[in-house]
């Protein structure tokens, strides 16, 4: 058995006609049938149905086809890649950051990365995490690093950081001038609220002030974190965000929101289900081995 014999064995599976098949393959009829039967003797079993006019594959038939497939696309991708190899490392790499703390996270990997592989060029895409996950689905980028959660069923992923949940107020909210770096939750429950727009972490919020047996007073959802300290600093609510969301404000106090999972955790993601170039896996073990 070779990988001729595979491809033989796929081109006929395909066709289910001996004649076509052959064709395809640039070869005649009869030693085409010969391999596929040296074929199933080899693996003592039948590969095909023949009828008199007709093929249909067998259930070993169907297995073997599949496992073919596999083995042949392996064979590529290991070419392709030794290729790579042999002509040094190269390419570009397109990530996608959320804002908050992700662009400090992937900068290290970024700077690590490229001191190995002098080749290697990155294309930085920036977005909320529903739109970094849009963007991974239509191709536009390969690789993100979103906020949690994230869709487990969709999204390959791994935990990079985290963050505390920050609340930003005017200085002439009472809030404010309480001592301390923090505020409960429950001092929150009534207060005006600016929260991100994204629905999981609104849902995330719901289900904090659940644990209080109240309901947060949201009175305003956001896409843009550099727009959060507009809104607190004039003192239309005290926005809920990642602690990186501050911008330097002598309007504005931050003061972290204490208690159990406070936090947000920053997901390293790419799509399941989708080949992923040499370069790529790669950068993904170097992200691990970083961690």
């Amino acid at each position: 058995m070779d990988f001729k014999t595979l491809t033989y064995f796929i081109t006929v599976a395909e066709e289910l006609n001996f004649t076509k098949a052959a064709e395809k393959l640039y070869m005649s009829q009869p030693p085409l049938s010969n391999q596929i039967k040296a074929l199933e003797k080899e693996l003592d079993t039948l590969l095909f149905i023949r009828g008199g006019h007709y093929l249909q594959l067998t259930e070993a038939g169907k297995l073997y086809y599949r496992h073919a497939k596999e083995i042949l696309a392996l064979a590529d991708k290991a070419t392709s890649e030794v290729k790579t190899l042999g002509k040094g490392m190269n390419g570009k790499i397109s990530i996608g950051l959320v804002e908050g703390s992700a662009p400090n996270i992937a900068s290290k990997w970024i700077e690590t990365f490229v001191h190995l592989f002098p080749g290697i060029r990155f294309r930085i895409v920036d977005g909320n995490s529903d739109e970094l996950i849009e963007k991974l689905r239509s191709g536009l980028i390969n690789l993100a690093v979103i906020t949690s959660p994230c869709d487990h069923t969709l999204l390959n992923s791994f935990k990079v950081g985290q963050e505390k949940i920050t609340a930003f107020m005017s200085k002439d909210n009472p809030l404010a001038q309480l001592p301390g770096n923090t505020v409960s939750l429950k001092s929150l429950e009534g207060q005006p609220l600016i929260v991100p727009s994204r629905q999981s972490h609104i849902d995330m919020i719901y289900k904090w002030f659940k644990e209080i047996d109240s309901e947060p007073n949201i009175i305003c959802e956001m896409d843009n974190y550099l727009d959060v300290a507009a809104l607190a600093g004039s003192n239309i609510g005290i926005s809920l965000f990642p602690k990186t969301s501050y911008i330097l404000n002598p309007q504005i106090v931050a003061k972290e929101v204490v208690g159990s999972e406070r936090y947000i955790d920053y997901m390293f993601v790419w799509l399941k289900g989708k080949p992923l170039s040499l370069v790529y896996e790669t950068f993904i073990d170097h992200v691990k081995n970083s961690l």
